[in-house]
C-alpha cells in the first residue's frame, strides 16, 4: 500500500529552503565585506604611492 505521508510540519517542509536562503544571504554578506576590504587595501596602497598596477 502507497501512502503519501503529509503530515510534516510546515517547518519540517520548508526548512531546507530556509537553510538554503539563509546561507545565500550570509554568503552574499561575506563576499559583500571582502570586496570592500580589498577595495580599501587597494586605494590604502594607491595613495601611499606603490602602485601595484
Amino acid at each position: 500500500m502507497n501512502v503519501v505521508n503529509d503530515t510534516r510540519s510546515t517547518l519540517e517542509k520548508y526548512m531546507p529552503l530556509l537553510v538554503g536562503l539563509l546561507l545565500a544571504f550570509l554568503a552574499g554578506k561575506a563576499l559583500k565585506r571582502a570586496f570592500w576590504t580589498l577595495f580599501a587595501m587597494y586605494w590604502a596602497v594607491h595613495a601611499t604611492g606603490m602602485h601595484l598596477f
